[in-house]
């Protein structure tokens, strides 16, 4: 029965490896032959199998297990497995273990297999599981690589647009509108049909069954509003109203569940005194700027908000990988700065997100927020990112001068890949 199965799944990934590829922008240390395991870590339908199959057939002959099969997840006898992998394989001694937190005890395979010398790379679903079941088995010999749908120098890439300019601000509009998730781009699939398919499946799978939810429609209502309203402020309460939730307790827990999913992510907001920090409302975001789209009740596209996300999923895969940390910042008199960005103990950039920033009320807004913010945290570097207007410009606030930069979003995402 192994045998069969792994013969099936030797043939799908042999057919993949055929079909057109968009490279990823991963960091080459992290595509290197190393002998740590490699832990790809992203939502679900992102492209983290066809990445590592490629990763890993660049490196030599490999055996590959995919976990998101009903028979496997209920294996037992892992010595049986090996020996169906020894036999389809020729006794591969680099695997691909695929979704691999539906195998109970799935640490304890893969921190045998590392001991006896196999080279590892393993793909998940699910944040919590594969962070902290690592940390506690593989401390110091595993390396994560969190992959997202397309960034938008991917998006570029799988469209082939190289021209500059004009070309790539009208496809930051396309982008912010439509996601990066790759096959619905690749494959011409209508992606609003896709993405709301995708999204119920995550939901079921990930969230209702592995958590055991008896009654999922609070959990399919408060996705809802979390997707009408990305990118805004997310009060505890609020969320306990509007789902009709019997606790806020119960709210924490399935934003947890969605933080885990890979789905939405929050922001908290700064402070210098951890009590205040935790009591605060967080912002919410998406993975990706289709499923919001795509699934969330809207008059007409805020043009601001799904370019503030865009930024912000920008940023969050960088404080994934442990190069960051994010939070966003709110005066005493309702002034907000988009993202606060924190490296080691230094606050390192002062980020809004502003469309038309020329306009009298928004460069008050935007500016005085910037200045406001610059003057208590101690950060000099102030960033705003506009649709096309670019510059340097010095201004000041009762005293206090700062030089803020603009930049068009589309040329700062491209420098974050």
């Amino acid at each position: 029965m192994l045998n069969d199965i792994l013969l099936l799944q030797k043939r799908e990934i042999e057919q993949r490896l055929t079909e057109p590829y968009v490279r990823r922008h991963v960091p080459a240390a992290e595509a290197s032959d190393h002998d740590m395991v490699r832990v790809i870590l992203g939502p679900r339908r992102a492209g983290k199998s066809f990445y590592a199959m490629h990763l890993v057939h660049d490196l030599g002959d490999f055996g590959y297990v995919n976990f998101d099969h009903e028979r496997l997840v209920e294996l037992e006898d892992y010595d049986a497995l090996l020996r169906a992998v020894d036999t389809v394989y020729d006794r591969p001694r680099q695997l691909l273990l695929d979704e691999v937190q539906n195998l109970p005890r799935w640490e304890l395979l893969v921190n045998r297999l590392q001991r006896q010398g196999y080279r590892l790379t393993v793909t998940g679903s699910n944040a919590h599981l594969l962070s902290s079941e690592l940390a506690t088995h593989l401390t110091g010999r595993h390396l994560p690589i969190v992959l997202f749908p397309f960034s938008f120098a991917e998006y570029l890439d799988a469209l082939g647009v190289k021209t500059a300019g004009g070309e790539k601000l009208q496809a930051l509009g396309r982008y912010a509108e439509t996601g990066g998730y790759p096959e619905p781009l690749l494959k011409e699939v209508p992606h609003g049909e896709y993405l709301t398919t995708m999204l119920r499946s995550i939901l079921y799978k990930d969230i209702v069954v592995r958590h055991r939810i008896r009654a999922p429609q609070g959990l399919d209502d408060m996705v809802a509003w979390l997707m009408a309203n990305a990118a805004g402020l997310c009060s505890l309460r609020r969320l306990t109203d509007v789902t009709r939730l019997r606790s806020v307790h119960t709210v924490q827990k399935y934003l947890r569940h969605l933080d885990e999913a890979f789905l939405c992510f929050s922001v908290p907001r700064f402070s210098f005194k951890i009590r205040e920090q935790a009591k605060a409302n967080r912002k919410i975001y998406c993975v990706d700027n289709g499923l919001i789209t795509a699934t969330a009740f809207r008059h007409s596209p805020d043009t601001g908000k799904l370019r503030e996300n865009l930024a912000a999923v920008a940023l969050h895969r960088r404080e994934l990988t442990g190069r960051l940390e994010l939070f966003y910042w709110h005066g005493p008199r309702q002034e907000e700065v988009d993202f606060v960005v924190k490296e080691g103990t230094q606050i390192t950039a002062l980020i809004q997100v502003c469309v038309d920033p020329e306009g009298p009320r928004a460069k008050s807004r935007e500016v005085r927020a910037l200045l406001k913010a610059s003057a208590e945290l101690g950060c000099p570097n102030l960033l705003i990112l506009t649709e096309a207007l670019e510059g340097r410009e010095k201004v000041s606030w009762y005293g206090h001068e700062e030089t803020i930069e603009y930049r068009p979003l589309w040329k700062w995402l491209l420098a974050m890949d």
